[in-house]
């Protein structure tokens, strides 16, 4: 089986139900989608590396993401007339149950926290920073184009996923978040004030 088909050498892609130029806004939003996507298969590894026991769950919840990253891509790369789209409510719904039991878990939280302490924790940040980039291009693309409202809602939801998951991975590891030293106190009990 070949890889290659040749008909993006003239900086057009394929995408569902048509086609469109490489630097597109709708290609720029689903590739920061694939670009996320390809960051959580690397914190799954790292987890893999260190101990998965004490990361299952998580393991569980990164594979159950990159799943719905995947569907997330596609309907934001659908134009066909008849569109149906993969992504449902549910998904906003589970992760937002895991973000509350996360915040139950790592220790209180009142200053902004620099992104790092362990590998992993590193790479989820990362994906947290191109969700928050994915956000943008979709926002950019709702603009120009009928839309799914669910990839919008789960992307903002998965962004607040990842940044609970980055200090839960430190905390199971036993590795503090380092605060950022010029902070105000801007959360309360693990929020955001005003959240």
């Amino acid at each position: 089986m070949k890889i290659y088909t040749r008909t993006g050498d003239e900086g057009k892609t394929s995408i569902i139900g048509g086609r469109v130029d490489k630097d597109d806004v709708r290609v720029e939003a689903y590739g920061t989608v694939d670009e996320i996507n390809g960051f959580v298969g690397q914190a799954i590894v790292e987890l893999n590396e260190l101990m998965p026991n004490n990361f299952f769950d998580l393991l569980e919840d990164l594979e159950k993401i990159q799943h719905e990253l995947f569907d997330c891509g596609g309907d934001l790369a659908n134009v066909s007339k008849k569109r149906e789209f993969k992504l449902e409510t549910s998904s906003i719904t589970y992760l937002e149950g895991r973000i509350d039991e996360f915040i139950d878990e790592a220790p209180a939280l009142e200053r902004f926290i620099l992104p790092g302490g362990s590998k992993p924790s590193s790479t989820i940040h990362i994906a947290r920073t191109i969700t928050r980039r994915a956000e943008r291009h979709v926002v950019t693309l709702m603009k120009e184009a009928e839309l799914s409202p669910v990839p919008m809602k789960y992307l903002n939801r998965l962004s607040d996923y990842f940044f609970a998951l980055a200090r839960v991975i430190n905390y199971r590891l036993g590795v503090k978040d380092v605060e950022y030293a010029r902070s105000a106190k801007v959360f309360r009990g693990g929020k955001r004030k005003g959240e």
